[in-house]
């Protein structure tokens, strides 16, 4: 007889479920989407064993879909990331997050003296560099890079 354990999650009947997510930025995807305050179940997994990438986060949220605007985010921050959406225990669509050609009103430009950072006007960028994820301003030209990007903060 076999004495391992595995820890079973429960399926979620209805909902999306984030898969493939770099382990260092699991934390900030939940805090990126809200979900440190959503009030239905959010279940967490990270550092999990991943064939495909050594390890792996992975994020289930009950009852909850997200818009286009939401799915830029995981893309920016977690591009290997795919995106499962459940309905009545159901796969119902699954795809790969693709980082958008532009990224309005999501990510502060990181130059002080950018009009974005003095006036309320909502941000905008080009991304340049899908692979390396370098973002051009579209007011200042200011270039932000991958480490450097921090988020508008939205109320949900």
């Amino acid at each position: 007889m076999d004495n391992k354990k595995e820890l079973v999650v429960p399926a979620i009947p209805n909902g999306t479920v984030i898969d493939h997510i770099p382990t260092a930025v699991v934390y900030r995807v939940i805090s990126i989407l809200g979900l440190d305050r959503y009030e239905d179940e959010v279940l967490i997994g990270n550092y999990l064993t991943s064939k495909k990438y050594g390890r792996k986060g992975i994020v289930k949220v009950k009852n909850k879909y997200f818009t286009a605007e939401q799915l830029s985010a995981i893309a920016l921050l977690a591009p290997t990331a795919t995106v499962i959406a459940i309905k009545d225990y159901e796969v119902v669509s699954k795809a790969a997050v693709q980082v958008p050609d532009h990224v309005d009103d999501l990510i502060r430009c990181v130059n002080p003296m950018c009009i974005t950072n003095h006036e309320k006007i909502p941000t905008r960028f080009d991304v340049v560099d899908k692979d390396n994820l370098k973002l051009r301003c579209h007011y200042c030209e200011k270039y932000t890079e991958k480490d450097a990007i921090h988020f508008v903060e939205h109320k949900n």
